[in-house]
């Protein structure tokens, strides 16, 4: 079982900047995701949430919970939070870090991620496919 967490303004999908982020609202996303674990035999929880503290204890109660694996797209708390870095190092369970965008490709500020160093590995740039590349890792990785 694979936990896709979400951060914060990801529930803006489809309105928030489609010119960077698509049209594909985070519902939309989230079926999709249901679609490529279903195909990849693995169950997923989808959750969602615009505060650091709610990823966090989602993170820490991910191994008591049953999951094997985490997919995290930490959104803008990728560059500043030490807190879901030390979150992600504190448990045992592999994280993939997943982003839509290009995050080297834009604004300096995005450039620079806290909490890759302590996930598994990252993926960027591909638009929603990067969440079907990181559960198929996953699903390999925790068989």
């Amino acid at each position: 079982m694979i936990l896709v967490l979400n951060g914060p303004n990801l529930n803006l999908l489809g309105r928030r900047e489609p010119e960077l982020y698509g049209r594909m609202t985070l519902e939309e996303l989230e079926d999709q995701i249901e679609a490529w674990a279903a195909e990849l035999n693995v169950a997923v929880t989808l959750r969602q949430s615009n505060y650091e503290g709610q990823l966090i204890e989602w993170i820490q109660q991910a191994q008591g919970e049953g999951f094997s694996g985490i997919v995290l797209n930490p959104a803008a708390l990728t560059h500043y939070s030490y807190a879901l870095f030390d979150a992600i190092a504190a448990q045992p369970l592999p994280v993939v870090e997943v982003h839509l965008t290009n995050v080297h490709a834009r604004e300096p500020f995005r450039r620079q991620s806290v909490t890759a160093a302590a996930a598994v590995g990252q993926i960027a740039g591909l638009g929603p496919l990067g969440y079907r590349f990181a559960l198929a890792y996953l699903a390999e990785k925790t068989r």
